[in-house]
């Protein structure tokens, strides 16, 4: 553009340049792309095991090379240690909620659904004057223009991911949860626009089928169908999901496996993709909306292995969730390649009990040959086997409570050694003996890091409440 050159004080620019002959043609705003990455479960200390179970003591994850960092106040409105429900949600509409509530007011009770002759919870039983909806990140990003998504190794319908596009009082209602993502439907969430969600993937096929199909829906409503009549392009396994271009398709359905998808440890990847695979694929669909877009993506299955206390599967599934922020911010950099229009957050909900036990000597990673540390605590200057008052090994890793627990001495387990230890399905021992899979989160403070857009603006210590507030102003919303 040409502009013959001339200066009248006391104009402001747009009328100097309309006498100058300027031309003030428009300019593209470039997209604002957020990925928001959520470690359920995924504390300090799990990720300090992941680390050296991936990389070794001295190694780096993905997540440690962010550049900004902070750590995040979890505690919900009437808890001191948080479910998932209002910890997402909190992160995701910047207001407290009680535990069990999904992106509702504060005032909102948690009122158990009611439940079948089967024990079902699936009937709701919120009441007509409970709580007010809150409108979520995801919500805010489909009203100005962008495309959303949502990638998770759990049910689409978990606290988790639910509390990104859906409102209710109790996070057991996954029918409902259920019917908020189908555009048009009876019981869809009419924020998210007449067009819904571009991506939604994981695992709960159960709760988009009728129960003569073996699903847990007693309406007999076929919700995969509905979403197909929408435009979805609906994958069920890894062969439909690989043969899919997500540059070429509207928008992208995936349901992989009628409970939660399985751990890393166990993934047939014939069967289930990858979270890194997934995430790939939902920002090549996202990507094509020119004012960008807003993706979470939550590796979901760390806290369910944690609650198991099979630390094994939460290591793996905490890397196998590093390897899709690395491939993520990978992707992001091929077209945005200092990041000047993405922002990538990666946090955690909550912590759990799990600790590192005793004065170990280092591991290095674990390998073949080498438990690392999953293995027993040996002594940092002679090698050998550390014992406690009874003589026995212990763990490394072990749970503040948790289902493996001596009930006398321990002295019984004298011949616990690292073949034990690092079994893919070893329950570390507990201090305080729980029922089966019923280990507890915790409540620490945990790990917020950023980079990209925006990101220099996290830093300092917390509240969950004010990342909402943080990732819209970066991301202009």
């Amino acid at each position: 553009m040409k502009c013959k050159s001339i200066f009248i004080a006391g104009l402001n620019v747009a009328m100097a340049m309309l006498i100058s002959g300027c031309s003030t043609e428009p300019v593209a705003e470039a997209p604002k792309n957020v990925i928001f990455f959520l470690g359920d479960g995924m504390g300090l200390t799990t990720m300090t095991a992941a680390r050296i179970y991936a990389v070794g003591e001295d190694g780096e994850l993905t997540m440690d090379t962010l550049p900004e960092t902070a750590f995040v106040k979890t505690f919900s409105n009437d808890a001191q240690v948080t479910d998932s429900a209002p910890s997402m949600s909190a992160y995701m509409t910047g207001v407290k909620m009680n535990n069990e509530v999904i992106s509702m007011s504060s005032d909102t009770l948690a009122i158990d659904p009611i439940a079948d002759i089967n024990g079902n919870k699936l009937a709701n039983n919120c009441g007509q004057k409970n709580g007010t909806p809150v409108l979520t990140l995801l919500e805010i990003a489909k009203a100005a223009g962008l495309s959303a998504g949502v990638v998770t190794t759990t049910r689409i319908t978990h606290a988790t991911p639910a509390a990104t596009y859906s409102h209710i009082c109790h996070r057991d209602l996954e029918n409902d949860i259920a019917a908020a993502a189908v555009p048009g439907g009876v019981g869809y969430n009419s924020a998210l626009g007449t067009a819904g969600l571009d991506v939604l993937m994981g695992g709960g096929k159960q709760f988009f089928i009728p129960l003569k199909e073996g699903g847990k829906r007693s309406d007999g409503r076929d919700l995969i169908a509905e979403m197909k009549a929408k435009n979805y392009t609906y994958v069920s396994n890894s062969t439909e999901f690989n043969a899919i271009d997500g540059s070429k398709i509207e928008r992208l359905f995936g349901l992989f496996t009628s409970s939660h998808m399985s751990y890393d440890l166990d993934r047939d990847s014939a069967k289930e993709p990858s979270l890194a695979e997934m995430t790939t694929k939902a920002m090549d669909v996202l990507a094509k909306n020119t004012k960008g877009y807003f993706l979470m993506v939550e590796g979901g299955r760390i806290d369910h292995a944690l609650h198991e206390t099979t630390a094994k599967k939460a290591l793996q599934d905490t890397l196998a969730f590093d390897n899709a922020i690395k491939a993520a911010i990978a992707k992001a950099k091929i077209n945005d390649p200092d990041l000047k229009n993405t922002l990538v957050v990666v946090t955690a909900d909550h912590d759990h009990t799990l600790v590192l036990n005793g004065y170990a000597k280092r591991t290095g990673k674990t390998a073949a040959g080498n438990p690392g540390v999953l293995g027993v605590v040996k002594n940092y200057v002679t090698g050998a086997i550390e014992k406690d008052l009874d003589g026995a090994p212990y763990s490394i890793i072990g749970f503040g409570n948790g289902e493996n627990r001596a009930q006398a001495s321990r002295a019984v387990m004298v011949s616990l050694d690292e073949t034990v230890t690092s079994a893919d399905t070893y329950h570390q021992e507990a201090v305080i003996r729980l029922a089966t899979g019923s280990e507890t989160h915790g409540g620490t403070d945990v790990f917020l890091g950023a980079t990209g857009k925006g990101a220099d603006t996290f830093l300092g210590t917390i509240d969950n409440t004010k990342v909402f507030s943080m990732v819209r102003a970066a991301a202009g919303l």
